[in-house]
């Protein structure tokens, strides 16, 4: 579930434009170097994901999967995306944290 203020920061990333989506647009920018943080949606599929992540490993990006598709598409405005790029490291640095925060809540319960 996004929290206000994690939906505000992928909001303003993405009217930045330091946020880019798309399967084949990440892999390119993982290959660049250009991605900061990749996010990928949890309802993705299980092979999108592991593709993903074994990159995100390869290069040493930071990897994160969190959220649902519809979710993350309605507070960044990219309809059916599953797999979102922060090309901006303040951006990924805050968007990282408020993750993290989530999760480790999410676990609390």
């Amino acid at each position: 579930m996004l929290n206000n203020k994690l939906a505000g920061y992928l909001g303003f990333a993405a009217k930045a434009r330091k946020l880019q989506t798309g399967y084949n647009t990440c892999l390119s920018l993982i290959e660049r170097r250009k991605v900061r943080l990749l996010i990928v949606a949890e309802d993705s599929s299980p092979n999108t994901i592991k593709k993903m992540t074994q990159k995100c490993e390869s290069s040493g990006t930071d990897c994160r999967i969190f959220g649902s598709k519809e979710e993350l598409s309605r507070v960044t405005g990219n309809s059916g995306n599953g797999i979102f790029a922060v090309t901006d490291s303040n951006f990924a640095k805050v968007i990282t944290e408020e993750i993290d925060r989530n999760q480790s809540e999410g676990e609390v319960f």
